[in-house]
């Protein structure tokens, strides 16, 4: 390592690269005046080091964990933005590096003496310290053979800094801000989310890598032999269809009011929680929390909500709902329902639900109860929708988990029944159609018979289809089901049988 207290002075610095605590603490935004950011001088030098000994081994190496895709635009240089910081604390050792990128990009040899000229030609020999300098460099380690972790020294300094200066900002923008506070507070999340995204995200992706992955996605399907990649919802025939949900899809539920929209989603969460056993965030706007876990309980039991409510229960469907409730009670289910949220709001709160559940499936019940804080959208209705469905779909990429959200369809449905829905009966569709990754539309079909004063409840056992009208992977159709409306429970018509059928 280089001994910073010998007495022969390095070369003169230009002012502009001097590394001072003023210009240290301006760098990475740090509240705190006079204090120097965390950095490593003998591991960024140890990187250099090694980067001279063995060139073409060190440098991919290198740019897969200081070149984040994120941060490079169409021509590999890095991308300007207000929270990119560099990844070597030394200036110094910044454009020492970048050199070297570029040299090994050109396919130039690389090593003390044509590094050293390459600085002479562009007048920055004496900028980096001299010749004397990089040749310490080379001499401060043995070998590259420890490169790796090196480079995790230099990597960790680099997100505490980064950490700063997003925080640093954070504090400049609470003092200045004159506008929404849950505006700022999302901001705020969104960028303390992506240093964590860097931290954990894969940083290579060149074609090779590309189709290596494809590859090996494709062999595990074929392995799986018909098993879903995805989470499974429990019918069988949409499972089929889906292949289950995938992480950061948008799932759309749709149909008209009373149609049993919110019945299905949660005899999905119920599958996914206390079959497959998986943590679900189910943000509730229209019910509250014990009316949803009182219509699992029921289902769960197979018992007639009605007569319950109605206080006829015999003492034979106790041991039942007892049963139910053991079993219910340990399933990994998160109902928030708090009403009115905001768009901002849901985020937050989903992103606290993943840190401290790491669930796995969100539903939100249902999407025109949300309303955006975005000034322009106040008085545009389509607007605020468009904002409120891209907010859940960059949330669904955001946590990396399907995101399942129930919406109306237009009054038109009613006019018309002898015809199946369409995307355009989405209400507010326009924006909902581009986000979601998969929408299911809800309706009887042909031939069902309508209750009195067109009220569009489902009898008891009536059949009532699932169509498909988008996905972005996969086909689109009918999925046929059934609704045992004393139980609150959809079932797949094929896999209904008699006994299943209740008991007035």
């Amino acid at each position: 390592m280089i001994d910073t207290n010998e007495e022969s002075p390095l070369p003169s610095v230009p002012e502009d690269l001097i590394e001072t605590p003023r210009r240290r603490a301006t760098q990475a935004s740090e509240p705190g005046l006079g204090r120097v950011p965390p950095n490593s001088p003998d591991a960024e030098q140890a990187v250099l080091g090694s980067i001279l000994i063995s060139p073409n081994d060190s440098i991919g190496l290198c740019l897969e964990k200081l070149r984040t895709p994120q941060m490079l635009d169409a021509g590999g240089k890095s991308k300007s933005d207000a929270d990119e910081i560099s990844f070597f604390y030394d200036l110094k050792h910044q454009l020492i590096f970048e050199l070297l990128v570029d040299m090994y990009e050109a396919k130039e040899a690389i090593d003390t003496l044509t590094l050293t000229n390459r600085l002479r030609d562009r007048g920055q020999i004496d900028t980096i310290g001299g010749p004397a300098y990089l040749a310490s460099l080379e001499d401060s380690v043995p070998s590259a053979a420890n490169l790796t972790y090196y480079l995790e020294i230099v990597w960790e300094k680099y997100l505490l800094r980064k950490m700063l200066k997003v925080c640093g900002g954070m504090m400049q923008n609470a003092y200045s801000h004159e506008g929404d506070v849950e505006q700022l507070l999302d901001e705020a999340e969104t960028r303390i989310h992506r240093i964590n995204d860097e931290r954990v995200s894969e940083r290579q992706s060149d074609m090779k890598t590309l189709v290596l992955n494809v590859m090996g996605e494709v062999e595990a399907q074929h392995l799986r032999q018909g098993e879903l990649s995805g989470i499974p919802t429990g019918f069988m025939d949409l499972d089929k269809m889906t292949d289950g949900l995938h992480a950061g899809e948008m799932i759309v539920v749709a149909a008209r009011p009373s149609m049993g929209k919110t019945s299905l989603a949660m005899n999905i969460v119920e599958h996914v929680t206390m079959e497959v056993q998986k943590p679900v965030g189910v943000f509730s706007l229209e019910m509250t929390a014990e009316s949803l876990v009182t219509r699992m309980l029921f289902s769960q039991a197979r018992m007639n909500l009605r007569n319950a409510r109605d206080g006829f229960m015999s003492n034979s469907d106790f041991p039942r709902m007892t049963a139910a409730a053991g079993r219910l009670a340990k399933a990994p289910l998160y109902i928030d329902d708090t009403p009115g949220l905001s768009v901002l709001q849901l985020r937050a709160k989903a992103r606290r639900m993943k840190h401290q559940h790491d669930v796995q499936l969100i539903v939100v019940d249902y999407m025109q109860l949300l309303n955006s804080t975005s000034r322009r959208a106040r008085d545009n209705r389509q607007q605020e929708i468009s904002e409120i469905s891209s907010g859940i779909k960059t949330l669904a990429k955001e946590l990396r988990l399907p995101v399942i959200v129930l919406s109306q369809l237009n009054r038109e449905m009613e006019r018309d029944k002898s015809r199946k829905p369409r995307l355009s009966d989405l209400r507010e569709s326009g924006a909902i159609e581009q986000d979601a990754d998969i929408v299911g539309l809800l309706y009887k079909p042909a031939g069902a018979e309508d209750e009195e004063d067109g009220a569009s409840d489902f009898s008891e056992g009536e059949p009532v289809n699932l169509l498909i009208a988008k996905q972005r992977n996969g086909p689109t159709g009918d999925v046929h089901m059934t609704f045992l409306k004393n139980y609150t429970r959809f079932e797949s018509a094929a896999r209904i049988s008699p006994e299943d059928m209740p008991t007035e």
